[in-house]
């Protein structure tokens, strides 16, 4: 029984102790599996909070890239262009080759962010107008970008473009106004206006070049109204040029020599193949600038040279409606518009070679210039017949003479600065053609002159301008020749244009070769020659005229009063004096001497001694026409016949010598002494008894003149 019990207790003992042990694993495993879900729990916490905190590390680590999209984009609203390409760089750097994924998605962001920056600034950059700092900013950014392309030679070729569109848009709108349209005020065309996007107005005040009083700067701009609409045209054309072409020029200096890129040793790369790209587009450039100077040259001629352009360049660069031509004072004023124009290009250092075109046109515009004042003058000398007012000072001139003169010095002094030649400019006169067109317009102009003498002094007395008509009161008034606004006869005005041909003759003729002389023109001997020529014919035509009007009549009363009462030489009284018929032609001489005397006591022998001539060749052919003389009828003949030549002395000529001689020859020879006493009595008492009548017969023979 102990034994039995002993071994009960034992199996009761494991039983319990196994049911124990049992339980105890499952409490244990239940425990184990609690701890588990709980420290699962926290663990999974743990390795979120982990990997958050990597996240945010990373985050933060590379905040940068991450929120570099969008500081590109505003800092690209605010124009902060450095600071998006020094991010971009650094971007580049550190992220360029990144392999990470989430890194490459960001820096794909990056660069489409940037590219749309090359096109904003590229769109910028050839935006016009612009001004060269912002050109080379803009360059400098797309460099710093690694733009593709060319930028630089891309803005170079969009300001040739501009400055081209310019122009022509310039000439479109003065040939509308000057059609009739009203002048559209566009910022692209107001040169005067300070309010983008006026590219003129904004850059005539920052161009480098300053051209003083170019451009009637400081000048009140009422001339604008006044001036013909290709003047002001021209002159805004040029001040458009000139305003837009220095940046043009300096931007391609920059482009040269590698400015547009700072001088740092990173940037060196970029100055090296910028200037190996200009090398390479010198031609191109060169090209660009000449097509600038062609269009500026062929616009202004369009508008002042219509006639040099080519049959194809009107409609491009004409189209204006030309009525007139310009006067030589407004192309003067345009000649002195494109030299300005002209230095101020020359100082920007371009090669001589490109600017030549507008030496060309300058002088093509000089030479126009002097033919066109040329022509006016001759119109203008033309006019001068209406100015004749037939005063006449104390030498027998009018003002004709002196008018004429101060026409043709006012006419070349306008001239004066167009003859100068400017530092690179040819002369005018070095091409044979302009020497002969001037030297022919020249003579015209003389020859103007001489036919409006001729048709003063020749045209019918209805067609006279009596309205100022007097003589110098100095001047002596016989005969009742010209009286105070009195009409001065056919024969008076023949007088008046006869005195004013001799002193052509003798001062205007050659002090007006002396003016075209001092002044550098060519031919000067042949216009004064071809002149003086002219001038001669017309005053021996003249003088003819005059001649036949006075000694006509005188020569016409000596028959009829020879033979008055049937005179008969063969059956005639013993003479008692000179007959009435010589003392009526002696006092028609007389009033001839007057006439001539009130008008120019220098044409005096000239007239008198032509008077003489007719009269004395008229004498002596009735003598030499008389069949026979008495002895009384020969004395008589030969009592009148030295009466005339005694009286006459001093305007004795060869001919009118030889006609007394022949006339005297045709008569018997004196017989007796008693004749030739009575024949010198005779003379002597026809000289006392007409002593105050023959006075004017006694001038001094040294004022005579040859005919």
């Amino acid at each position: 029984i102990p034994a039995i019990h002993q071994k009960l207790e034992a199996d009761g003992t494991e039983k319990v102790e196994g049911s124990m042990t049992q339980k105890l694993e499952n409490v244990l495993n239940r425990a184990s599996n609690t701890a588990d879900t709980l420290f699962q729990e926290v663990l999974g916490r743990k390795d979120k909070a982990d990997s958050t905190r990597n996240a945010l590390n990373v985050l933060q680590r590379f905040k940068f890239l991450f929120n570099l999209p969008l500081n590109i984009e505003r800092n690209i609203q605010k124009g902060d262009y450095d600071v998006v390409i020094n991010d971009y760089e650094k971007a580049k750097s550190l992220f360029g080759k990144t392999e990470v994924q989430v890194f490459r998605k960001y820096y794909a962001e990056v660069e489409t962010r940037i590219e749309a920056l090359r096109e904003l600034l590229l769109d910028k950059l050839l935006e016009t107008p612009s001004t060269l700092h912002d050109q080379k900013r803009y360059i400098r950014y797309l460099s710093d970008l690694h733009a593709p392309g060319d930028p630089a030679w891309q803005c170079i070729g969009a300001q040739h473009q501009w400055i081209l569109q310019l122009m022509h848009n310039c000439k479109e709108s003065y040939v509308k106004e000057q059609k009739g349209n009203s002048l559209l005020h566009s910022p692209m065309l107001d040169l005067d206006s300070d309010v983008r996007p006026s590219p003129i107005g904004h850059l005539s005040q920052t161009a480098s070049l300053k051209r003083g009083s170019s451009f009637q700067s400081g000048r009140d701009d009422a001339w604008r109204y006044k001036a013909p609409q290709q003047v002001v045209f021209v002159e805004k054309l040029t001040k458009l040029v000139v305003s837009q072409l220095p940046n043009f020029w300096k931007l391609w200096i920059s482009y040269v020599n590698g400015s547009l890129f700072s001088e740092t040793a990173e940037k060196s790369g970029q100055m090296e193949r910028s200037k190996k790209n200009a090398r390479q587009r010198q031609n191109d450039f060169k090209k660009m600038i000449q097509e600038v100077m062609h269009s500026l040259v062929k616009l202004i001629r369009g508008a002042l040279l219509p006639f040099s352009l080519r049959e194809g360049e009107t409609r491009q660069y004409g189209g204006w409606d030309i009525k007139s031509e310009l006067s030589g004072q407004w192309l003067t004023h345009v000649i002195q518009t494109v030299r300005l124009s002209s230095e101020s290009l020359t100082a920007l250092e371009i090669p001589n070679d490109m600017l030549q075109i507008i030496q060309d046109l300058i002088l093509d515009l000089r030479v126009r210039c002097i033919i066109v004042t040329l022509q006016h003058t001759a119109e203008d000398i033309k006019r001068l017949a209406e100015k004749e007012d037939w005063v006449v000072d104390n030498e027998g001139l009018t003002s004709l003479p002196s008018q004429f003169e101060q026409c043709i010095i006012h006419s070349l002094q306008s001239l004066k600065t167009v003859l100068d030649c400017k530092p690179g400019e040819a002369s005018v006169f070095q091409q044979q053609k302009t020497q002969e067109d001037v030297c022919q317009l020249s003579i015209g102009i003389m020859q103007v002159f001489i036919d409006c003498l001729e048709q003063l002094s020749t045209k019918p007395d209805g067609d006279i301008d009596t309205a100022h008509l007097s003589v110098d009161v100095s001047s002596p008034d016989l005969f009742g020749s010209i009286h105070e606004d009195s009409s001065p006869s056919s024969e008076q005005r023949l007088l008046i244009a006869l005195s004013n041909c001799r002193y052509l003759e003798r001062h205007t003729f050659l002090n007006i070769a002396e003016h075209f002389e001092k002044h550098g023109f060519q031919g000067v001997e042949k216009i004064t020659q071809v002149s003086m020529e002219s001038l001669k014919d017309l005053d021996q035509r003249l003088f003819e005229m005059y001649i036949e009007f006075k000694a006509d009549p005188i020569v016409g009363s000596l028959e009829p009063g020879i033979y008055a009462g049937y005179f008969d030489w063969k059956d005639c009284l013993v003479p008692a004096g000179v007959r009435n018929y010589l003392k009526e032609a002696l006092v028609n001489i007389i009033a001839v001497h007057a006439e001539v005397f009130t008008i120019s006591k220098d044409l005096v022998p000239r007239v008198m001694s032509r008077v003489v001539e007719a009269v004395s060749e008229e004498l002596s052919r009735l003598m030499q026409c008389v069949s026979s003389f008495s002895k009384n009828g020969a004395l008589q003949a030969r009592l009148e016949i030295c009466a005339l030549r005694d009286t006459v002395a001093i305007y004795l000529t060869p001919e009118s010598n030889s006609s007394f001689k022949q006339a005297l020859e045709a008569l018997p020879q004196l017989s007796s002494g008693t004749d030739k006493k009575l024949l010198e009595e005779l003379l002597n008492k026809f000289k006392s008894s007409m002593h105050l009548q023959l006075t004017c017969f006694q001038a001094s023979s040294s004022a005579m003149m040859k005919t």
